[in-house]
């Protein structure tokens, strides 16, 4: 693997004039999204640059956008060209995993590192770039969606992301609660629960080690027993061992929260690391903008709100 330059080089700020691709790798974005989410980059100074298949439509299924070869290539083409300075898959949904066997990831290893933007079913891509390439990248609120667009403080929060540095940045929520105190350092990893559990079964996938981690968890439309499963095929696959803490965002439209909240305490309790609720990422309101692959501590008080500071 090619020497990458340090973390705080790769997510550097992107600068005014900067041209970025906008790639769709899961579901299909919707037409006014597009336009609404190109209008925003360019109000923010920036060149977007549409894929070639962003308004691909699969021969057969209407939740993919366009076919996986399409989808791959766009994310391939958009990260190895040098031309662009940022990459942003624009939508979610559910397709990501689909892809992943097509990444040349020597191609990808060869091309110059650059921030890469996206969440939920972009989980896949994540640790895909984090176990392939060594690279860190930001889990943001996707960019044509109207949890973004229509929501302006998830859309400052991103554009702090792209523009301004991220060391000593603090994240915290009113939502925020310590379920189990105490401090916990470590690289951050995780995002979608759903997405951690469908990438357990990778062709020749090695588990990753997630000793001394800090795990971010949040899903969206998941009932309380399917959340239960997933939860429950992470620590039978050992997913969670030597993690130094975990942090958990927002259960949006997943049912009765509090239940959910006695759930994580039951099953994830027990491993005795820094437990906290809805740190305000993830599906929700207002959601945070965090890279993934970056130095963190969270800090988890009894009696006081938590907050996770990058190192």
């Amino acid at each position: 693997m090619m020497e990458h330059p340090k973390t705080t080089d790769i997510l550097a700020p992107l600068q005014l004039g900067d041209r970025v691709g906008l790639v769709a790798t899961s579901g299909p974005p919707v037409p006014a999204m597009i336009e609404r989410s190109v209008a925003l980059l360019e109000s923010w100074g920036l060149v977007p640059v549409l894929g070639d298949h962003l308004r691909a439509a699969h021969p057969r299924a209407l939740y993919l956008a366009g076919t996986d070869e399409q989808r791959a290539a766009d994310l391939q083409n958009a990260w190895c060209d040098p031309s662009l300075a940022a990459v942003f898959v624009i939508r979610g949904g559910y397709g990501s995993v689909r892809l992943l066997d097509l990444l040349d990831v020597d191609q990808l290893r060869a091309a110059e590192p650059k921030p890469l933007f996206g969440s939920s079913d972009i989980t896949g891509i994540h640790e895909f770039w984090g176990e392939k390439l060594g690279l860190p990248s930001w889990f943001t609120p996707m960019l044509a969606t109207a949890a973004l667009l229509d929501d302006a403080v998830a859309t400052t929060r991103l554009k702090a992301a792209v523009f301004a540095p991220f060391p000593g940045r603090s994240y915290t929520a009113a939502t925020a609660q310590t379920l189990v105190s105490g401090t916990a350092h470590g690289i951050l990893t995780g995002g979608n629960l759903s997405l951690l559990v469908m990438t357990l079964g990778g062709r020749g996938r090695v588990l990753p080690n997630n000793t001394g981690r800090i795990a971010l968890l949040e899903d969206v439309t998941e009932p309380t027993y399917k959340i239960d499963g997933m939860l429950t095929s992470l620590l039978r696959a050992g997913w969670f061992e030597g993690l130094s803490g975990i942090v958990l965002g927002s259960w949006q439209d997943c049912g009765d929260l509090e239940e959910i909240k006695k759930l994580c305490v039951e099953l994830l309790g027990p491993l005795g690391v820094p437990l906290v609720w809805e740190l305000g990422f993830g599906h929700g309101p207002a959601a945070h903008s965090i890279p993934l692959g970056v130095p963190a501590t969270l800090h988890a008080p009894d009696g006081s709100q938590p907050r996770l500071v990058l190192d």
